[in-house]
């Protein structure tokens, strides 16, 4: 059991700090090695080994971090990944969404072409019927010039403010190519076999409240309460509450519950082991007699499978 955790801030700390700067996301797996360098460069007359950092050390010791650099806007935060399960950790800018950093090594239209991505996952690819939430390279890559309609846009937005700005021009498609692997060796974006770009946990949480506000008209809502009418683009996990780009949903296309696929174990259990929606359970009643005939094995009345799968593998299907 190593010690690192009751230490104060000191230079370990600002060693792992430097380390996480320089890579975006770590896991515990990969924070144990580094840990035990930077402690027994601080004490090379004890050694520490890998196996001696515990997740209880590894955690005190982020939290010690995350007390000494909120004045700087700063937050070591963690998500599992929707896939992986795996968990992972992040250096966040509390104050700045992650497109207005990006704004200092990048472009203005760089910029511009990656909010067209997320217009296009968010949007084009995130419908009531399939929430892809993805982005195949060859559907990024046209994107690559603005259209008409957001220059149009653009010149209205900026005739009522009174700003003046060169509005957005079209990019190569290699120049796109080149910004779409940048976006995933910088660990925004993640790449599927499929060829599907999607944001990576990093990203979900460096833009949380960036995605509420621009994608969900209602902005700032993170409740799955909104009128069943409306379809929310931005979902959370009844479960963990974060938000939800790969996992399963309600059978009621009007029902905006979702849920990541690691985390149904855990809402079944909160219900009691009752496995059904949270928010629109089946009803019992005249209600009953409006809703889709659906069999027991995940099928509806016609026998056709209703099982959930990852929205983008549904997605896949239709492109």
């Amino acid at each position: 059991m190593s010690d690192i955790g009751d230490a104060a801030y000191d230079n370990t700390h600002r060693a792992f700090l430097q380390c996480l700067l320089a890579r975006q996301t770590i896991n515990f797996a990969e924070a144990k090695p580094i840990l035990a360098t930077i402690q027994t460069a601080q004490t090379p007359d004890r050694p520490t080994l890998s196996e001696d950092i515990s997740q209880a050390d590894f955690e005190h010791y982020v939290g010690t971090i995350n007390t000494s650099i909120a004045l700087f806007d700063l937050e070591i935060k963690s998500a599992s990944h929707q896939v992986s399960k795996e968990r992972v950790w992040a250096l966040v800018n509390t104050a700045s969404d992650a497109l207005t950093q990006m704004a200092t090594v990048h472009t203005p239209d760089e910029i511009a072409f990656v909010k067209r991505v997320l217009d296009a996952m968010f949007e084009t690819y995130n419908t009531e019927r399939a929430e892809i939430m993805a982005i195949l390279s060859t559907q990024a890559l046209k994107l690559h010039k603005p259209p008409a309609g957001e220059q149009r846009r653009e010149y209205v937005n900026q005739t009522q403010s009174g700003a003046v700005a060169a509005p957005s021009v079209a990019i190569t498609q290699s120049q796109a190519q080149h910004i779409l692997d940048l976006m995933v060796q910088q660990g925004w974006f993640e790449l599927s076999a499929k060829g599907y770009h999607s944001l990576s946990p990093r990203a979900l949480l460096e833009l949380r409240g960036w995605l509420v506000d621009t994608y969900n008209e209602q902005g700032g809502r993170e409740s799955d309460e909104e009128d069943e009418d409306e379809h929310v683009k931005i979902k959370f996990c009844a479960a963990c509450r974060e938000i939800v780009t790969v996992g399963q949903r309600c059978p009621s296309l009007k029902c905006n519950a979702r849920v990541h696929n690691h985390c149904t174990r855990n809402l079944w259990r909160s219900q009691g082991g009752r496995e059904e929606c949270p928010t629109s359970p089946p009803p019992v009643g005249e209600k009953a007699a409006s809703q889709p005939r659906r069999r027991t094995n995940g099928s509806d009345a016609r026998g056709r499978q209703t099982a959930p799968q990852s929205d983008a593998e549904s997605g896949a299907e239709d492109d």
